[in-house]
């Protein structure tokens, strides 16, 4: 049993949107909406949404010029969205073939498989597809999770003849990982905030999770132990949301953290300079 496995936050806990600084818009729009074939659902709180199926996925702000965020700082690691089923990965992992789309890696971590990528201005993005809860392995009842080499033909045979954009309607934000600068202070941080810890790789990582998924929330090191946040004036991430499902999980979790309830949000930095926005339910007519 990991130390601090117990959570409060509802089972019903998701991921919303991540929000992004980006360098130059049109150029993002070209990967997000031309490539991965997201729409744009508006524009909220000075970014220009992008979902799937009507669930926003990604806001866009435009820094116009801004270079990417510099090494060795906290920040976003990826951001992952999850889709709704193996042939609908193994249909995206070839679309991003077919366009020579630069692929940063891909992997079997046992409880889902995933391919990664960057957009144009570096920021990480995993796509993944997950294994039935039933199928997920577990030792003394914790989730295991690895990083094993993807079948990667398999994939590719499982999504032949699929069509439509890469990101299809269904699929949502599964996960948000971050480089952190403190990794016991991050993850006290989260830990008020009522996720349970699910897994932890030595001293350089952990993953942390509601209603038993295996991880919403990754948060590690390995920009190096003590990593300033990135300048805001540079492309990155601008802040990330946490979908609550009824207004008294916001009100309970903003007391563990000392927050101000703003109507339906809370908002909150975590020890690395990571903005969380807190809201209950979704954005634009989503129902989260």
């Amino acid at each position: 049993m990991l130390s601090g496995q117990s959570g409060i936050l509802p089972a019903e806990t998701s991921m919303g949107p991540v929000f992004l600084r980006v360098g130059d818009l049109d150029r993002s729009l070209a990967f997000y909406q031309g490539l991965l074939g997201l729409d744009r659902l508006g524009e909220l709180e000075a970014a220009l949404m992008l979902g799937a199926g009507g669930r926003p996925l990604v806001g866009l702000i435009e820094r116009a010029g801004a270079p990417p965020a510099p090494r060795g700082t906290s920040g976003l690691y990826h951001f992952a969205l999850l889709l709704p089923d193996r042939p609908a990965l193994g249909h995206a992992l070839a679309g991003l073939l077919s366009a020579s789309y630069q692929l940063q890696g891909a992997a079997d971590h046992l409880v889902s498989e995933a391919v990664y990528l960057a957009d144009p201005d570096g920021n990480g993005i995993e796509l993944y597809a997950d294994r039935p809860r039933e199928a997920w392995p577990r030792i003394e009842g914790e989730i295991q999770m690895a990083t094993d080499p993807l079948e990667v033909e398999g994939l590719l045979a499982a999504g032949a003849g699929g069509s439509g954009p890469l990101i299809p309607a269904g699929s949502v934000v599964g996960h948000v990982h971050l480089h952190v600068g403190d990794l016991a202070a991050a993850e006290g941080f989260y830990g008020r905030l009522g996720f349970a810890l699910t897994a932890r790789y030595g001293q350089q990582a952990a993953f942390y999770a509601a209603g038993g998924y295996h991880h919403h929330l990754g948060l590690n090191t390995w920009a190096g132990q003590g990593a300033p946040p990135a300048p805001k004036d540079r492309a990155g991430l601008e802040r990330y949301e946490i979908w609550l499902p009824v207004e008294a999980a916001l009100r309970a979790a903003a007391e563990r953290l000392e927050l101000e309830v703003d109507g339906d949000r809370a908002e909150a930095e975590d020890p690395a300079g990571n903005r969380v926005v807190l809201r209950v339910g979704g954005l634009l007519g989503d129902d989260g």
